[in-house]
This record gives structure tokens, C-alpha cells and sequence, in this order.
């Protein structure tokens, strides 16, 4: 582990580090904020951000203002890269596939199943560094943006026993039914569509075993909406479900960072309401 930038801000630390991954085989960054609590040495509930197509660590940190929040509520935020990287590691000159693109799965077909298991990095990896070298807790959420918003979707819901609270924005809800993800998993997992349903938040949620808080942000204006989004799908599927889902949509605003920044207060007090709460339990 190495440490690769320190910044004081609203009384705490943003950094970023770098380590060698045994989960994707490469060498990962990710950003962490560490509050004052956790400047002095107590643990604090963490918030795992997962960042969309074609971002790495540095979108989150820098554009979205979360430090504020994350000061105010005494939360650590940690935001890992979107995928493997280096000159070993296989690409695409698609925006969509391949470095950058990771989609928080664990590719089983060639050349990506070496490298591409975002899935297990996220989950297993990353957290275990987190609770290892930081005063973290193991009270955790998970949060994210469009296929960041998909990963933690996924995620949450087939780990439910790891996360106090789900949240995305603009999330892909459906991959399986859309070109981004129909063209990634069809090269990371290959053609049975029976294991792309392991990956899919709207197959996901007939079978989920807990209802977390789940929060999602959406802008009307937002120019993948109808095409890669498509949230009326995870509505109609948690209402069959009985999974209780607060889904916004805010007038006006697009898929960029301003969007975020506009809302991430929201969501930081969504996610510090439910850790808060495990932690008195």
C-alpha cells in the first residue's frame, strides 16, 4: 500500500492509494475520506462508491462535494477505480468495454476472466484492506452512479448481510435488457443469459432474501434514460416484490456530475440514518 495524495478538507483527509490486487491480478487506486473521527483514531461506518463508464477514482473525489457530508456525518467514503488497468491488462477501444469498464462483475470468459473480477475486488478485497488498514468498521453502504449504480444494486442485493443501505444514480437497473450491458456481459460472461441474471438488479430483486433501504436519483433530462436506464423496470419489479424502493425524478437534471452534486447531501443522510441506526442496535 502506498499513499499517493493527502488533502485537508472540512476537517478531514481525502486521499488516494494504490496497492497490488490478488482479487484482479493488477496494480488498483482508490480515494478514501476519512473524517476527523476517523483522523483521531475511531472507527466510523463506511460508504462504498462505485463511479461510472469510463471514470477511475478521481470523478467522485473531485466533482462531487461528498466531503462535506461525509465530515458531517462522521462516515468514511471510499471510491475504488471501475476496473483493472496496465499494459497487461486486456481493453477495447470501446468506451464500454474493457478498462474502465468493469462492470463490478467477475468475467468467465477470455481474454477479461483474469483480470475482470470487479465483483470479488468490491465485495471481499477492497473491504477487508479497508477494515485492515483504516479505522473502519465493518457497518457499511454502498452507493453508485450509472454502471457504478448498477454494481451496487447487485451487490447490495445479493449481499445484504454486508450493507446497512443501497443508493445510485441514474443506475443501469436492467443490463440484460439494454445495449450497455447485453454487449458486456455478452463478452464477459458469454452468451447463456442465465448467468447474466446473477448480475441484473431487476432479476435480483424477486429473490432477495432482506429489504435494505434502497434510494435512487434519477434526471428527466438525462439523455440514456430511455435507451440504457430505463428505471420503470426495477419499479414494476420491486412492486411485484414488495421491495420498498424510493425512486426521485428530478426535473431537468442530465447524467453528469452536476446532477450528483446536487443530490449527494441526500444520500449521505439517507445512508448516515441507516448506519447510525445498526450502530445502536
Amino acid at each position: 500500500m502506498e499513499r499517493i495524495e493527502r488533502h485537508a478538507s472540512h476537517g478531514g483527509s481525502q486521499q488516494v492509494w494504490k496497492h497490488t490486487s490478488a482479487t484482479v491480478g493488477c496494480e488498483m487506486k482508490f480515494g478514501i475520506y476519512l473524517p476527523e473521527a476517523a483522523l483521531r483514531g475511531n472507527p466510523c461506518p463506511v460508504l462504498y462508491w462505485l463511479s461510472g463508464l469510463t471514470c477511475t477514482e478521481q470523478n467522485f473525489i473531485t466533482k462531487s462535494g461528498v466531503q462535506r457530508y461525509a465530515a458531517e456525518h462522521g462516515i468514511i467514503v471510499v471510491a475504488p477505480d471501475t476496473s483493472p488497468r496496465g499494459n497487461d491488462v486486456p481493453d477495447s477501444p470501446d468506451y464500454d468495454l474493457g478498462q474502465g469498464a468493469g462492470f463490478y462483475i467477475n468475467a468467465t470468459q477470455a481474454p477479461w476472466a483474469t483480470h475482470f473480477r470487479m465483483y470479488d475486488y468490491v465485495v471481499s478485497e477492497l473491504p477487508a484492506i479497508i477494515e485492515a488498514q483504516f479505522p473502519a468498521s465493518n457497518v457499511r453502504s454502498i452507493s453508485g452512479h450509472s454502471m457504478g449504480g448498477h454494481g451496487a444494486l447487485v451487490i447490495a442485493l445479493r449481499n445484504p448481510d454486508r450493507y446497512r443501505s443501497v443508493s445510485a444514480f441514474s443506475p443501469i437497473v436492467a443490463p440484460s435488457q439494454v445495449p450497455w450491458g447485453k454487449k458486456a456481459f455478452a463478452a464477459y460472461l458469454g452468451d447463456d443469459q442465465d448467468a447474466w441474471k446473477q448480475y441484473d438488479a431487476v432479476e435480483l430483486v424477486g429473490s432477495a432474501s432482506e429489504r435494505l433501504p434502497l434510494l435512487i436519483d434519477q434526471g428527466s433530462d438525462d439523455e440514456f434514460l430511455g435507451t440504457q436506464l430505463q428505471p420503470q423496470l426495477l419499479r414494476a419489479a420491486c412492486e411485484k416484490a414488495g421491495y420498498p424502493l424510493q425512486l426521485n425524478l428530478r426535473e431537468g437534471h442530465d447524467h453528469s456530475y452536476y446532477f450528483i452534486a446536487s443530490f449527494i447531501g441526500e444520500h449521505m443522510a439517507f445512508h448516515a440514518k441507516a448506519l447510525a441506526r445498526c450502530r445502536t442496535e
